[in-house]
């Protein structure tokens, strides 16, 4: 196409000043005559109101030659289009179809002018000003105008015909950016804003799963717009765009070989079209060529329903399962009766049929060699359209042809409302209501934006900011029985709410399984995404759960951790009870402990029943037997004890292991102090004028022994009153066992029961080390010197050990530390007596003791 120069511009932009002025001016209307609008019978009539249509009835348009002396001539435009053609009748039909309802604008006969925009701008807008101007052989003005056909051309005439207040009501312009009502307020339209063709194909992507995929979009508003929104659609949903590239007519060659090569290597399988039939044609070619197949094209409204890629059939394998977002279809009662009933022969003036019949029948309907049909026969004159399968009767799926039918009707709907109001509301402080022969176009500018009414079908029209509720068609192409493809309708959009039929999975992909789409495979249950850095959100890596935390859903963006008493499974995807630890009777340990505590008590029982029987020997005698037996006893309950720390811990193990603990090696301690006391008092008796066993005799023994334990019991009720141990289920340590133990309570209380154990063991080895060499065959004091050697390193040692292990072998530590000590003190101080009484009798002699010979 060759576009208007400058001079053909200014002389086609000069009248549009005089005609804002004044609406009701026509004294120029006869200048340009019938010679620049084309006035066919079959898309003209007279009426009270008279609607103009804008419609692309051809294309190729070819340049006028024109001077600045004279105004444009008509454009001369070829290849008349069945398609449009069946459009303008739409129109026609739907006004007739008014004007024979009583129940709508009666007594109003509307008219209608229709103009062809030619698919191109400079036409579209010269038609247009032709039409509310009045410069056709009737002179007659439109107050409105339904077109134009792309939104381009919408925009030219909206922004033009704005300052007239003319309303434009389009049919097919779908660009989000004419929902501006600040910018367009005269603009109205039937057919849904991109927005919500962007967000079909997003809610699309979103319910199949698909969450990499790549984009192809022209360039320039309608595509880019389009991924605009669906980028906005998808965000935080998990979509992600693995490419954009576009197309553009002016470099289509060099555009369609770099957008195949992004599409051959891109891992992405779904791949978003938002571009026009032709150059979508010229991809799919470009596509076959390279071999690339395996990939699911999402259709814009501009192509998914496109007949000729349809019955391309070079493109039926690689097009198979293409889903795509329509216009939503809906019949139209009588149109196909009223379309197959034309024929130039109820038209006689009308070179447009005659052009349509000898593009349908491929003749010349008058006989003549005319341009157009310079190489078509005559026609025979039996051609009917009643049986005729074609572009322009094919009602199977109404969907532009629809937006034509409910704009003509929101027309007549807000001209019944201005022609029947009662003049109470007001425009610009006005009233508007008026009679057909004063209508207004922002009169009916201002009813268009109040219109409300119900089709035939149930269904509610009303514009709000100029757009209508959102509708869309779900179409996937599919083979037909005849061999070639077909669109099936699988569903629809209807406003935010996505429907698709129950069978919609099948005719997906082509194939009875959705294709997959994604950058990284989900995550299965028991891992989380973690995102790869510098890569979109859609691409990452599944790491596993942490102990103790699962994820039991697949594509988890992070795992939650498990209650306190439960931990993961191995999966890490379920949370299971944790194992319950302690340190019982029937493990290993516990049965190990249990029968070294048993043995220990029965030796010292054993050693008590050898003393009870020798208790009249000198040996016994010489030990002070009733602190002996009393050690003992202390004994068999230090190795009793530790059998209290085996088992389940309860409020009655917890106080009573510590406590049981803490006084039995007191006693046990407080009777060696006392012994140790003895030895050397009684060697400083042995000297001469000395005589201090009157001040530390038996009641004294006895009373520092009870003394000592008192101060411990003191201890032990403090502690029990104040902070007592507790049973405490740990969940701290050993990942997923939980470890029944006692917790210590005040860690002050205990701190002192340990540290009043280690004072009287340190006096013990203090005084024993004093009484070490004095003389004597049989020095008690040695051997309670080394006994309390063993039992201080047992209990240094168990501070580190005690801290350091886990779980139940925190109490195996205290109890082999107990257990350890209480040997140590019974073979260091008991064995070397045993030894005398039962092998060496004849040294249990008070001579032998006192070292004589």
């Amino acid at each position: 196409m060759s576009p208007l120069s400058f001079s053909q511009w200014l002389m086609l932009m000069l009248p549009l000043q005089t005609w804002a002025t004044d609406w009701s001016l026509s004294t120029r209307c006869q200048q340009w005559g019938g010679s620049n609008i084309l006035e066919d019978p079959s898309l003209s009539q007279d009426g009270h109101v008279i609607l103009g249509g804008l419609f692309p009835l051809y294309i190729q348009p070819v340049s006028p030659e024109t001077t600045l002396t004279e105004p444009p001539k008509l454009p001369q435009c070829q290849r008349l289009q069945a398609r449009s053609m069946r459009w303008a009748q739409a129109m026609v039909f739907a006004v007739e179809e008014i004007n024979q309802n009583p129940f709508l604008l009666p007594g109003v006969k509307l008219g209608y002018r229709i103009v062809d925009s030619c698919a191109q701008h400079p036409w579209s807008l010269w038609g247009a000003l032709a039409l509310v101007s009045g410069r056709n052989h009737t002179c007659s003005k439109v107050p409105v105008i339904i077109g134009d056909a792309t939104s381009r051309q919408c925009i030219i005439l909206s922004r033009t015909l704005g300052p007239l207040d003319i309303p434009l009501v389009s049919y097919r312009a779908s660009c989000a950016c004419l929902s501006n009502r600040h910018k367009f307020p005269n603009f109205f339209r039937t057919i849904p804003s991109d927005y919500y063709q962007a967000r079909t194909m997003a809610q699309l992507a979103k319910r199949f799963g698909w969450t990499w995929v790549g984009a192809i979009a022209e360039d320039n508003e309608y595509g880019l717009s389009l991924i605009q929104a669906f980028s906005e659609e998808v965000k935080g949903a998990g979509v992600c765009l693995a490419f954009i590239t576009t197309l553009s007519r002016k470099r289509l060659e060099h555009d369609v070989l770099k957008a195949a090569a992004v599409v051959e290597r891109s891992s992405a399988r779904v791949i978003l079209v938002f571009a026009w039939y032709t150059d979508v044609e010229t991809l799919l070619l470009e596509l076959i060529r390279r071999n690339v197949t395996g990939r699911q094209f999402l259709a814009s409204e501009a192509w998914s329903t496109s007949d000729r890629l349809l019955r391309n059939p070079a493109l039926s394998n690689i097009s198979l399962g293409i889903l795509g977002v329509a216009i939503r279809s809906a019949p139209i009662p009588g149109l196909e009766a009223y379309l197959r009933s034309l024929h130039p022969s109820h038209e006689p003036g009308s070179a447009l049929m005659r052009e349509l019949w000898g593009l349908l029948f491929e003749c010349n309907p008058d006989g003549q060699n005319s341009t157009a049909s310079q190489l078509l026969p005559p026609c025979v004159g039996t051609e009917t359209l009643q049986s005729m399968q074609s572009i322009f009767t094919d009602t199977s799926q109404l969907r532009t042809t629809y937006n034509i039918y409910l704009a003509v009707y929101a027309v007549a709907h807000a001209l019944h409302s201005q022609l029947s109001c009662t003049g109470k509301n007001t425009t610009n402080g006005s009233p508007h209501c008026a009679s057909a022969e004063d209508l207004q176009p922002r009169q009916v500018l201002h009813h268009l934006n109040q219109v409300r009414f119900t089709t035939q079908l149930g269904e509610e029209i009303q514009f709000q900011g100029g757009d209508i509720k959102a509708v869309y068609d779900i179409v996937s192409w599919q083979d037909s029985p005849n061999g070639s493809l077909k669109y099936v309708n699988i569903g629809q959009m209807e406003g935010s709410e996505l429907h698709l039929n129950d069978s919609a999975t099948v005719w997906v992909g082509g194939a009875k399984t959705v294709p997959l789409s994604v950058c990284s495979e989900e995550c299965p249950p028991g891992t989380r995404k973690a995102v790869r850095k510098g890569e979109p959100i859609c691409c990452f890596d599944c790491l596993p759960c942490a102990d103790g935390a699962i994820s039991n859903q697949t594509g988890s963006v992070e795992c939650k951790r498990c209650p306190a008493e439960f931990w993961s499974n191995s999966h890490r995807n379920e949370c299971i009870p944790r194992e319950v630890e302690f340190l019982s009777f029937e493990d290993t340990m516990g049965i190990t402990l249990t029968t070294i505590a048993l043995s220990g008590s029965g030796i010292t029982v054993a050693v008590g029943v050898v003393f009870l029987y020798h208790r009249h020997t000198p040996l016994v005698k010489a030990n002070n037997s009733e602190l002996s037996f009393l050690l003992l006893l202390s004994l068999t309950l230090c190795f009793l004890c530790a059998l209290v720390f085996v088992g389940q811990p309860s409020e009655w193990s917890c106080l009573t292991q510590h406590l049981f603990f803490g006084i039995s090696f007191v006693l046990c301690l407080s009777c060696i102090l006392v012994k140790t006391i003895v030895v050397l008092v009684a060697f400083q008796s042995a000297r001469p004028g000395v005589n201090m066993m009157k001040w530390f005799g038996l009641v004294q023994q006895r009373g520092s022994v009870v003394l000592f334990t008192c101060v411990q019991v003191f201890i032990c009720i403090l502690w029990l009153c104040l902070s007592p141990p507790r049973p405490h289920r740990n969940t701290g340590f050993q990942g997923s066992k939980l470890i029944l133990e006692c917790t210590v309570g005040s860690a002050l209380g205990f701190g002192c029961i340990l540290g009043y154990i280690g004072l009287l063991a340190a006096m013990c080895f203090l005084l024993a080390f004093l009484a070490r060499k004095l003389p004597d065959n049989f020095n008690e004091a040695k051997f309670i010197t080394f006994s309390m050697l063993i039992f201080c390193a047992v209990w240094i040692a168990f501070v580190p050990a005690y801290i350091s292990s886990p779980g139940k072998y925190t109490v195996a530590v205290e109890i082999f530390a107990i257990l350890a000590s209480s040997f140590g003190l019974l073979l260091c101080i008991f064995a070397p007596k045993c030894y005398i009484i039962l092998l060496r009798p004849e040294n249990n002699t008070k001579k032998f003791l006192m070292g004589k010979t």
